[in-house]
C-alpha cells in the first residue's frame, strides 16, 4: 500500500523542475497525478521519467482559454481532485530600469493571474478536505536586485493564498503555499555557460545560513506535507530557504 493510494493530485509545471520531484514523490506513493506544462515534448520526457501512469496536459498558465479546457480534461480524467499544486511560473531578471510593460506583463500574468483563476475553475472539482498549494518566493520578503516585479508577483500570491483560504473554507479546502529560496534544479548549469553558473552557485550558497542550496525532493516533501498531512493549516507560508528569510 502506498501512501497516497487513492489520491488524485494536480500539479501546473510539473514537467521539471520543483513539480516534476513533487509528482515523482506522489506517483511513487501511489497517488493519481496529472501534469501539466507549456509544451507536449517536456512533458513526454516527464512521461518517460515518471512512468507512463502520470497523465499530462498541454496547458499555458498565461492562457484563460487553456486554464478553462484544464478544468474540464482535469473533471474527465480525474473527477474530483485530493490536491492541487500551484507550481506554474515564470522568472525574469530584469533591473528596474530596464523593466518593460511587456515584461512586467508576462510576470504577473503568468505567476499571479493564472494561480488565480486555475484555483477558481478548479475549486468545483475539489474534494471536502482537500488541500491547494501555491509555490510563492522567498524574494517576497527579502529586497533582491533586478527581481521587483517578479517579487512582486510572488508576493501578490502570498496575499492570495490568505484571502482564498478563507473563501475556500466554507467548502473545507486548506489553502497554503511553500517559498522556496534557492533550490538546485540544475536550471542555471541548463540556462548559463558552466562558470557563470558556478559563480552563481556559489554566491547563494555562500547567502544562505545553511551554507548550500536546497534540494528539489526537499520541497516535494513540503508541498507533501501542507497537502495532505497539515490538517490544521490553513492560509500559511511555509520557507523552505535554508533560513533565509528568518535568520
Amino acid at each position: 500500500m502506498g501512501k497516497y493510494d487513492g489520491k488524485s493530485v494536480v500539479i501546473t509545471g510539473g514537467s521539471s523542475g520543483l513539480g516534476f520531484a513533487t509528482a515523482r514523490l506522489l506517483a511513487d506513493g501511489g497517488a493519481k497525478v496529472l501534469i501539466t506544462g507549456r509544451t507536449r515534448a517536456t512533458l513526454d520526457a516527464a512521461r518517460e521519467r515518471l512512468g507512463n501512469g502520470v497523465l499530462t496536459v498541454v496547458s499555458d498558465a498565461a492562457s484563460m482559454t487553456d486554464v478553462n479546457d484544464l478544468a474540464d480534461q482535469v473533471k474527465t480524467e480525474l473527477g474530483q481532485v485530493d490536491a492541487l499544486f500551484v507550481n506554474a511560473g515564470v522568472t525574469r531578471t530584469v533591473p528596474f530600469e530596464s523593466m518593460t510593460e511587456d515584461v512586467y506583463d508576462e510576470l504577473l500574468t503568468v505567476n499571479a493571474k493564472g494561480p488565480y483563476f486555475t484555483v477558481q475553475k478548479l475549486a468545483p472539482l475539489l474534494s471536502s478536505g482537500s488541500s491547494v498549494v501555491l509555490t510563492t518566493s522567498v524574494v517576497n520578503v527579502l529586497g533582491m536586485p533586478a527581481l521587483s516585479a517578479y517579487a512582486a508577483s510572488k508576493a501578490a500570491l502570498r496575499s492570495m493564498t490568505r484571502g482564498l483560504a478563507r473563501e475556500l473554507l466554507p467548502r473545507n479546502v486548506r489553502v497554503n503555499a511553500i517559498s522556496p529560496g534557492p533550490i538546485d534544479t540544475g536550471i542555471l548549469a541548463r540556462s548559463m555557460p558552466a562558470e557563470a553558473a558556478q559563480q552563481m552557485v556559489d554566491e547563494l550558497t555562500a547567502g544562505s545560513p545553511m551554507l548550500r542550496m536546497g534540494e528539489p525532493d526537499e520541497v516535494a516533501k513540503a508541498v507533501a506535507f501542507l497537502a495532505f498531512e497539515a490538517t490544521y493549516t490553513t492560509g500559511a507560508e511555509f520557507p523552505i530557504d535554508g533560513g533565509a528569510s528568518q535568520l
